[in-house]
């Protein structure tokens, strides 16, 4: 009988996969899980007749204050680029939280489904609201049940993906 490689959950794990294999696989993943926030996001407005939530572009507006950058062009352009800037931070949070998932696979952290669900959705709700709340654009504590619901179940969308499509790196 032939011996078995043991698992090993630290270092370059059993697949061998490096810790840039490990980030390009978590910003892979992150993608993925934006895509699913997204889709539920805009099933929600679909069922429910609302419309879009103008915060990403005023976090892109008070950023760029903060920062002292401006957005350039007249009036029509600039909002345009605004528009457009505001979807991109949403993407470089889901992103950058997959990056630090993919991080965290990489030290040897292997955690079973729900934490690993918890773990990313809580992290892109901190990626995500942390700004927009430390800028002042939005107060968690004000929301109502209806908000909380329209923000954290697609944000469980993106950690159940998030975490699916890591945990499939591991599969032989």
């Amino acid at each position: 009988m032939a011996e078995q490689t043991p698992i090993r959950t630290i270092g370059t794990g059993r697949r061998g996969i490096s810790t840039l294999g490990w980030v390009l696989r978590g910003a892979a993943a992150g993608a993925a899980g934006t895509t699913a926030l997204n889709a539920v996001t805009y099933l929600d407005m679909t069922f429910r007749g609302r419309g879009t939530s103008s915060t990403p572009e005023q976090t892109v507006e008070a950023l760029a204050e903060k920062v002292h950058v401006q957005i350039p062009g007249d009036e029509e352009t600039r909002s345009n680029r605004v528009q457009g800037l505001g979807p991109l931070t949403g993407l470089a949070a889901g992103i950058g939280a997959g990056v630090l998932a993919g991080l965290l696979r990489a030290a040897g952290f292997r955690p079973a489904l729900l934490v690993g669900i918890a773990q990313s959705t809580v992290t892109v709700l901190i990626g995500s609201n942390g700004p927009m709340t430390a800028l002042g654009i939005t107060d968690p504590r004000t929301w109502s049940a209806t908000d909380w619901v329209s923000d954290v179940v697609p944000h469980l969308a993106y950690g159940a993906v998030t975490h699916a499509t890591l945990a499939a790196f591991d599969r032989d």
